[in-house]
């Protein structure tokens, strides 16, 4: 139960501050874009009008992604928008895979990834409809329906990034402490695998998907 709580960290002092990284999450997150790379290479190392198997799995991967996207934009920003959005869901789905590896954990365990996730994409969304709509058009719709409720439309907004970020980190951390507590208390002589499937594949991957999907919602709100 002591690993519960250890953090493997690099303390750096910067002009007087302390910058802390957590080691743990950092060889996590470039483990997880090591695998990315292979599997990007795989499926585009030998393209053809007769494809493999991998080449195939990745068309299917991307097809579905671009769909879902340009339901909830159009054509024009799903070809825009797309590639972000394969890519945020390929890098979470793969980190909360992570765990059911031994020895490795989900970057996603730590709350600065699903924060600083959400925070980019609350930014893109945000340049986006500046972008189609204009400054001003935009800044009015804060004032939106009467001018005094302008805090509350700003709170809303940043709202977004704090749900979006603790839904992921509270669920991927829920079952990583799920999983150990049991295994404690079994004294690691029974290990529950169907808990790493549970919390590893099915929640993992339908948590990427709705956080995935909800930077897609974000965007469209933005830009329609």
């Amino acid at each position: 139960m002591g690993e519960l709580g250890k953090i493997h960290q690099l303390i750096i002092n910067l002009f007087g501050y302390n910058i802390t990284i957590n080691l743990e999450v950092v060889l996590m997150a470039w483990i997880v874009f090591a695998v990315i790379l292979v599997l990007g290479y795989l499926a585009a190392r030998n393209v053809s009008m007769q494809p493999d198997s991998p080449q195939v799995v990745g068309e299917l991967f991307v097809d579905a992604l671009y769909g879902l996207t340009e339901d909830a934009l159009d054509k024009k920003l799903a070809l825009k928008y797309g590639p972000l959005i394969c890519a945020l869901f390929l890098f979470l789905v793969i980190s909360n895979w992570l765990g059911i590896i031994p020895h490795l954990e989900e970057p996603t365990k730590d709350l600065n990834t699903p924060l600083s996730l959400g925070v980019m994409g609350f930014f893109i969304a945000h340049v986006a409809g500046i972008r189609k709509k204009g400054f001003k058009n935009y800044a009015r719709e804060y004032f939106q329906p009467i001018f005094f409720m302008m805090p509350l439309n700003i709170i809303s907004e940043l709202a977004k990034i704090v749900s979006i970020s603790f839904r992921l980190f509270g669920n991927i951390m829920g079952g990583s402490i799920i999983i150990l507590v049991v295994s404690y208390l079994t004294y690691s002589l029974i290990l529950p695998p169907f808990l790493y499937a549970f919390f590893g594949l099915f929640v993992g991957t339908i948590q990427a998907f709705v956080f995935t999907m909800l930077t897609v919602v974000y965007i469209s709100v933005q830009v329609k």
